[in-house]
């Protein structure tokens, strides 16, 4: 998102808006989640000190002087209470800490496996994910924040104030982080030849396999001295290099709900400093309790939050304005054995997206929910764009589609004639007119797997809407005829995987939309590598698309979807706006569309 519509934002939230206060969570969430998973590498307080960061941010909002400096601000709360945890567990009995380090809580593991395991991480990068467990905690609290820089979140100015260091400062710790990276690299490298050197199994031979400072010393100096471990590999590439553009791990799906639950509680800045006499008096301690209260069925029922697959919530409204009950989730996977890292079963949809895997729920009925992929409307009925498309679950690939209703089609231009080809960031195409058209996915795990950044509708002038859904097939969707699992178009173990954003709608090859005005369509490719082609369709070649019946052999899965209702409660795409945002990478998956 660019600087302006953060500000904006921020200082909307400052103001009392709960809606910008809710998105300014949502949008900041995945960042620190990021930083303090990095920095304690999965540690059991990852989830408390995420959510004590979240509580600061809308408790002390309108402590902050300039919006333009939010996310230093942000970062600089989440480094604090990092070094916060570090300063208590100082003055902790030593037998306590002892207990705490032997029985660590089961909260999703290793965050080194889980980055390896959500990014698709594989060759060198994995490398550099594996040698990051061997650097002291101060390193890992600068790589946490270095790792966002190469991945475009955080600029140079914004890590420096994070750390509460001037610029210059900042490039030297920089730059010995870099430099012990490189030896760790090399450690891990040496540890995982094969065969095996015979001096480094000698020196190793009594190694729990635990990384730490003492055996990282030892092997280093065996390093040092051997003629064949200590040669660096030829292609070796800088970390910074692997790094850039690589993308956030996705959030855990329970992390995302709870800080939404934490809003709802409380909604603005104001209500939120006003806390309870017994937050307020121990705010050392408002996780866990808000944790234990947030996890009550009435609770998580009052605030009428549905979570599905990618950390996506949907709210659905009765008529009497009751919300329905949640759906179950199930926690997300723990990863804890580097050398035994699970592949995801292709049999759950999304596979390999990086999303938590949730429970199915049962088929909705017309009296009881919206049509797959939508969400019920939350404001008066009749206005388009209160129908948001959201992460769906996938259909049954033997049934075939309902019917696509009639919509009147005079004509579509687009600004790169008949058919454009979208490869790099920064491609963009403008349709306009009246009438149907298809976006075909080609995703490249294989060129660059990795975390994928969405692409953005902008300048929005009248009603687009999400059709169907065709191709043959859903990304995730196993391929046919090939013996390993999971082996998808979103990628394979021997190529790493292609990962969404978390909530994002998980992609088939031929996405078709309708459009009565004119909207711009933007490429954002960073990170993973993708391809879209664009081109207008009928009705009628929509139509025969979603009714091919499922044929393996021709790689055709499953039959496609019609999302769309035929009025204007009809699904419009994620990440829609009517603005024209100097950054179009920044729009936001919660599209809000209004007459």
């Amino acid at each position: 998102m660019d600087e302006r519509a953060v500000r904006r934002r921020v200082e909307a939230a400052r103001a009392g808006d709960r809606q910008a206060m809710e998105d300014l969570v949502a949008a900041e969430l995945p960042i620190v989640y990021n930083i303090v998973g990095r920095a304690l590498n999965g540690h059991p307080d990852v989830d408390d000190i995420v959510q004590e960061t979240m509580l600061r941010l809308v408790r002390s909002l309108g402590e902050l002087r300039d919006p333009a400096r939010f996310r230093s601000w942000l970062v600089a709360i989440a480094m604090r209470c990092i070094r916060d945890r570090a300063r208590a567990r100082q003055t902790t009995p030593l037998l306590s800490v002892l207990a705490d380090e032997r029985e660590p809580a089961d909260t999703g593991g290793d965050f080194v496996d889980i980055t390896i395991l959500r990014l698709g991480l594989e060759g060198q990068r994995q490398e550099v994910a594996e040698a990051t467990r061997w650097l002291d905690e101060d390193d890992r609290q600068l790589v946490s924040l270095w790792w966002l820089e190469l991945a475009g979140e955080l600029n140079r100015q914004e890590l420096a104030e994070a750390a509460g260091w001037t610029k210059q400062h900042t490039a030297v710790r920089v730059q010995r982080l870099k430099e012990r990276l490189e030896t760790a690299r090399c450690l891990v490298r040496a540890l995982g030849a094969a065969p095996p050197c015979p001096g480094l199994s000698e020196v190793t031979a009594d190694w729990d396999g635990s990384p730490d400072s003492v055996w990282r010393k030892r092997i280093a100096r065996h390093l040092r001295d051997c003629p064949r471990c200590g040669r660096p590999a030829a292609d070796t590439v800088p970390a910074q290099r692997l790094l850039v553009g690589l993308g956030l791990v996705p959030l855990p799906a329970g992390l995302s709900l709870h800080a939404l639950h934490v809003l709802g509680s409380g909604g603005t800045a104001a209500q939120m400093a006003a806390a309870p006499a017994p937050l307020a008096a121990d705010p050392v301690g408002w996780p866990t309790q808000l944790v234990q209260l947030l996890a009550k069925p009435a609770v998580v029922a009052a605030a009428g939050v549905t979570l599905v697959a990618g950390g996506a919530f949907v709210v659905h409204v009765h008529d009497d304005g009751a919300s329905r009950p949640p759906r179950a989730a199930q926690a997300p996977t723990s990863f804890r054995t580097p050398t035994a890292l699970r592949a995801p079963d292709a049999s759950q949809a999304p596979t390999p997206t990086g999303s938590p895997t949730v429970t199915s729920s049962p088929t909705p009925t017309a009296s009881e929910s919206p049509p797959a992929g939508t969400t019920a409307s939350r404001t008066p009925a009749g206005r388009y764009g209160t129908v948001v498309d959201t992460a769906d679950r996938a259909p049954d690939p033997r049934v075939p589609p309902a019917a696509l209703p009639y919509r009147p089609e005079s004509g579509l231009n687009t600004s790169a004639g008949s058919k454009a080809v979208m490869e790099h960031r920064g491609d963009n195409v403008t349709l306009s007119g009246r009438g149907y058209f298809r976006v075909r996915w080609q995703i490249l795990p294989a060129e660059r797997p990795g975390s994928l950044a969405m692409p953005t509708w902008t300048g929005l002038d009248g009603k687009l809407f999400h059709v169907a859904s065709g191709g043959g097939r859903r990304m995730d969707d196993q391929m046919p005829g090939v013996p390993d699992r999971p082996h998808t178009w979103m990628g394979a173990q021997h190529t790493g995987f292609t990962v969404l954003p978390a909530g994002a709608q998980q992609m088939w090859q031929n996405e078709y939309f309708y459009v009565d005005g004119k909207v711009t369509l933007h490429q954002n490719e960073r990170g993973a590598d993708y391809n879209l082609i664009v081109e207008p369709a009928t009705r009628a070649g929509v139509d025969d698309d979603l009714r091919r019946p499922p044929a393996p052999d021709e790689g055709i899965v499953r039959y496609g979807l019609v999302r769309d209702s035929g009025t204007d409660t009809a699904p419009v795409p994620q990440y829609l706006t009517r603005a024209t945002p100097q950054d179009p990478a920044g729009v936001d998956r919660r599209s809000r569309v209004v007459q």
